[in-house]
């Protein structure tokens, strides 16, 4: 995967220092993402396909 320099934080991430969510990162095949409270410890990262998925099964969760 290539190096990844575009991370934003959720727009849910709280007042204070912010720190209390994830951040994604995207490339052209490949969406990363990694704890904000400690983001050099690790970085998970998805096909594209398989996030979106994964972010319309959240969507329906009651």
């Amino acid at each position: 995967m290539p190096a990844l320099d575009n991370w934003r934080k959720s727009s849910y991430s709280g007042g204070g220092d912010g720190n209390n969510c994830v951040e994604v990162a995207t490339s052209s095949t490949r969406t990363a993402v990694r704890d904000s409270k400690a983001p050099a410890v690790a970085t998970l990262s998805f096909p594209i396909t398989a996030f979106a998925t994964f972010l319309e099964a959240l969507k329906k969760q009651p």
